[in-house]
C-alpha cells in the first residue's frame, strides 16, 4: 500500500452535534405538537457538541469517556443510523457495526435467518453469503441454536453471531462498541486475533471503558466528556489522562470509611460476580505458609484442558495432548495462589520424528496481551546450534516450565502453547493452541498493572526505623 493511500481519510467529522429532546411524559410529545411551537414542553439535550477528527485508512482508534458522554451517539452517527443536527459525517468505504446487542436482528427469525438479513443490509448478495455462510457458522461456534429463534440467544451467542457477520462482509471499516465486554474469554480472544489481523489493511473504531483494551489494539484515541472531545492523541497518552481524571473523581472522604465499614473482605463468600471465591482448605495444602494469616490472597481458577479449542494450526507434525498446572510433585492444581511455586506441563505426541523440537507458552490475557512467556529452545540448544534432544514418531514427551505464579487482576486468562521443530529464528510450526488452558482469578488483593509480583515484606517506618514517630 502506498504511503498516500494510508494517509487517506476514510472517516470525516466535522462540527458534529446532535441535540435530543427529552420529555417528561409520553403525552406532552403530541401536546408540543399540536402547539404548533407557541409551547415548549421539552428539555432539550446536548449529546454530542460541535466535535470533529479524521481518522485514516488502516488506523485503529479507541473511544473512550463515562456513561453519557456521548460515544454511542457518535458511532450510530459515523453509521448513519442517526441523523446530525449540525455538522457533518464523511464515510469512504463500507462501515460494518457491532453497535449494541441485537441490532439488526429480527428476534423472530432464527440464528441462520439472520444471518442472511444482516448480511443484506451490508451489501451482500445472497449467493455471496450462500458461499461465506459456512465460515460464519464456524466463526460464530453456536452449534444447533443457528436454526433457533434468537430470542432464544444469551446476550454471549447474539455477540459471537454477529461478529461473525461482520468479520465475513468485506468490510473497509469496522465500528465496536463495548460489544466484547459480553462472551466468554476464548470467543474474546478470537475476536481480538481478528480485529489485530483486520488491522493489516482495514480501520477500526472501537468503544471500550477498558483503557488497557484501547491501549493493546489502538493507535490512538478520543476523549469524549459532556458531549465535547476533551483530549486526542496517542492511545496510552488519551487513556492515562482519562484514568487520571477518574482516579481523582472516585477517591472520594467517604471512601475510607466505607472500606472500614465492610470489614474483612476474605470472609465475604455471598452471592455476586464480584464475590470473593476461597477455595477450601484442602486444596491449599499446607504449602502456601506464606499466606497463613493474610487476608490478600490471590485465588486462581484453573479450567480443565480441553483438546479442539479451535483456531489451533500447524504443519501437523507433532500434537499437544494436555496442558496443565502442578505443584513440584506432579499434582495438578485446580487452584493456584498467586506467588507460589507452579509447574506449567506440557504433554505432546511426535506424529513425525523432531530433531530439535521447540516448545512454548504464552500466558495472555482476555484481550490477547502477552504477559508473559518462555520456551525450551535455550535449555536444549548446543553450541553448534543443534538440540541435545530429539524424539522419534509415537513418542509422548513433557515439557514443563518451573516458575513463582504471578499475583494476577480479577478475569480471564489463557495459555497459548506451541510445538515447533528447528530453531528460534528457522522452524516449522507443527501445532499451535491459542487457548490450550484457561483460568481465572478471583482476586482479593490490589494488583497494579497488568500482573503483579507477590511481596515477600512491606514496610514504612521512619529513618530511626521507627513504624511512626
Amino acid at each position: 500500500m502506498s504511503s498516500d493511500a494510508q494517509n487517506t481519510n476514510v472517516i470525516e467529522v466535522s462540527g458534529l452535534t446532535k441535540k435530543f429532546r427529552l420529555f417528561n411524559r409520553q403525552i406532552h410529545r403530541l401536546a408540543e405538537l399540536v402547539s404548533f411551537g407557541r409551547r415548549q414542553y421539552h428539555q432539550p439535550f446536548t449529546a454530542l457538541d460541535h466535535v470533529s477528527f479524521n481518522v485514516v485508512k488502516g488506523e485503529a482508534v479507541g473511544i473512550i469517556g463515562r456513561n453519557g458522554s456521548g460515544k454511542s451517539t457518535l458511532l450510530q452517527l459515523i453509521c448513519g443510523t442517526l441523523t446530525p443536527t449540525e455538522g457533518t459525517v464523511t464515510t469512504h468505504g463500507r462501515v460494518a457495526a457491532l453497535l449494541e446487542l441485537g441490532a439488526g436482528f429480527n428476534p423472530d427469525f432464527t440464528g441462520r435467518e439472520n444471518v442472511y438479513l444482516n448480511a443484506a443490509l451490508y451489501g451482500l448478495s445472497k449467493a455471496e453469503v450462500d458461499e461465506r455462510f459456512d465460515d460464519i457458522v464456524a466463526f460464530a461456534d453456536i452449534g444447533q441454536f443457528i436454526d433457533q429463534p434468537v430470542k432464544t440467544y444469551s446476550s454471549g451467542m447474539f455477540v459471537r453471531l454477529a461478529f461473525a457477520v461482520i468479520a465475513h462482509v468485506d468490510a473497509d471499516i469496522l465500528v465496536i462498541d463495548e460489544a466484547l465486554a459480553v462472551g466468554d474469554v476464548a470467543f474474546g480472544q478470537k475476536c481480538m486475533r481478528y480485529l489485530r489481523k483486520f488491522r493489516e489493511n482495514g480501520t477500526i473504531l472501537f468503544v471500550s471503558h477498558d483503557t488497557a483494551a484501547v491501549i493493546g489494539l489502538c493507535d490512538r484515541a478520543i476523549w469524549l466528556d459532556g458531549g465535547e472531545l476533551k483530549a486526542e492523541g496517542s492511545a496510552k497518552a488519551v487513556c492515562e489522562l482519562y484514568f487520571g481524571e477518574m482516579f481523582q473523581d472516585d477517591v472520594k472522604p467517604s471512601d475510607t470509611q466505607d472500606a472500614e465499614e465492610a470489614g474483612d473482605e476474605e470472609a465475604d463468600v455471598s452471592g455476586g460476580d464480584d464475590r470473593i471465591i476461597v477455595p477450601p482448605e484442602d486444596w491449599i495444602d499446607g504449602r502456601r505458609e506464606w499466606v497463613n494469616g493474610s487476608n490478600l490472597r490471590n485465588d486462581l481458577e484453573v479450567f480443565a484442558f480441553k483438546e479442539n479449542n479451535g483456531g489451533d494450526f500447524g504443519a501437523g507434525g507433532a500434537r499437544i495432548k494436555n496442558v496443565r498446572f502442578t505443584d513440584p510433585d506432579g499434582k495438578p492444581y485446580r487452584w493456584i495462589v498467586g506467588g507460589e511455586e507452579t509447574i506449567l506441563s506440557c504433554d505432546i505426541k511426535a506424529e513425525q520424528d523432531l530433531d530439535q523440537p521447540i516448545v512454548g507458552f504464552y500466558i495472555k490475557d482476555r484481550l490477547g496481551q502477552a504477559l508473559f512467556g518462555d520456551n525450551t529452545y535455550l535449555t536444549t540448544a548446543q553450541d553448534d546450534g543443534t538440540s541435545k534432544v530429539s524424539f522419534k514418531a509415537g513418542t509422548t514427551f513433557t515439557a514443563k516450565f518451573r516458575f513463582p505464579m504471578p499475583a494476577l487482576p480479577k478475569g480471564s486468562y489463557v495459555i497459548a502453547v506451541a510445538v515447533a521443530d528447528g530453531t528460534q529464528e528457522e522452524h516449522v510450526q507443527h501445532h499451535w493452541m491459542h487457548d490450550a488452558l484457561i483460568f481465572k482469578s478471583h482476586s482479593s488483593q490490589t494488583v497494579s498493572g497488568l500482573m503483579g509480583i507477590p511481596m515477600l515484606d512491606i514496610s514504612l517506618a521512619s529513618a530511626n526505623g521507627n513504624p511512626g514517630d
